[in-house]
């Protein structure tokens, strides 16, 4: 597995596991799946609703926690954020059965974002985290809280696939040592992602599917992935992408595809702000 480096020296596996919208009874199974297919990066959130089943298969694997890298993430708190920041982390932890994760993500750039933040690096101080980021931040909302904080995210969760390449938000990440990481990199299927004829052509050029193809193209852009299955054969189909490479005229004709929009919502639109920050979990 090839791993990246976050601007606190943490490695993080570049390929990984994502369970959003499994549903809580399938996801230990599926989780369990992934870990005997080699996967050791695995991304959940409060808001999926599936903590304990990711817990319970991590606790029922085996696996050495070291050998495990662990997402999830804070949803929109109300107020006092700080404190029901560290009172959230504490939730998942229990429901994960873990005592630290290694990535904590603001989920949403909504609410008191500087005052989530603020107990976010104090988690990373105490050892609750070993890595900070968001999700779903914007260029101009991502960099404005590096320079209005002490500790700079790690990492930027945000849509990217083929057809919304996020080439600009790419770039201020790089340039800032933020690690870029896709969600819905293969657009839940959308535009016919699976039957594209560029990323089936390019596909057969290497006898690989057109998912190893758009997971090959972005951990060649430097990516981290989190592709979703509960598929056993797909899930080891999807990790089978280390032994083939793009090369510059196929990266170049994937490129050719990126239109610049959400094909899900955008998050700056007044309406999705509104039903976003208001939405609470339960407990």
């Amino acid at each position: 597995m090839q791993h990246v480096t976050l601007n606190n020296g943490v490695e993080m596996p570049i390929l990984g596991f994502g369970v959003f919208q499994i549903d809580p009874d399938k996801t230990e199974q599926a989780v369990t799946d992934a870990l005997a297919a080699g996967y050791r990066l695995l991304d959940t959130a409060a808001a999926y609703g599936n903590e304990e089943a990711v817990g319970r298969a991590i606790k029922n694997s085996g696996i050495p926690r070291e050998e495990l890298f662990v997402t999830t993430k804070l949803w929109v708190q109300d107020a006092p954020a700080q404190d029901n920041t560290r009172r959230a982390l504490e939730t998942s932890l229990a429901k994960l059965g873990l005592d630290h994760v290694d990535l904590y993500l603001m989920h949403q750039p909504y609410g008191d974002v500087y005052g989530q933040w603020r107990a976010m690096e104090s988690a990373n101080r105490g050892g609750l985290a070993r890595a900070i980021g968001v999700a779903n931040f914007h260029p101009d909302r991502l960099l404005d809280l590096i320079l209005n904080n002490e500790i700079a995210p790690q990492v930027n969760q945000i849509e990217t696939h083929p057809f919304f390449q996020r080439d600009p938000d790419h770039a201020l990440m790089r340039e800032h040592r933020i690690r870029h990481q896709a969600w819905g990199g293969f657009a839940e299927g959308r535009n016919d992602l699976f039957t594209n004829p560029v990323l089936a052509g390019i596909g057969e050029t290497h006898g690989k599917s057109v998912a190893q193809v758009v997971l090959r193209w972005l951990i060649q852009r430097d990516i981290v992935t989190i592709p979703k299955s509960v598929n056993p054969h797909r899930m080891a189909q999807n990790i089978d992408v280390f032994d083939f490479a793009l090369t510059d005229d196929q990266m170049a004709a994937i490129a050719a595809l990126d239109t610049g929009r959400t094909l899900f919502f955008d998050h700056r639109d007044p309406e999705m702000v509104a039903w976003l920050s208001k939405r609470r979990l339960e407990g």
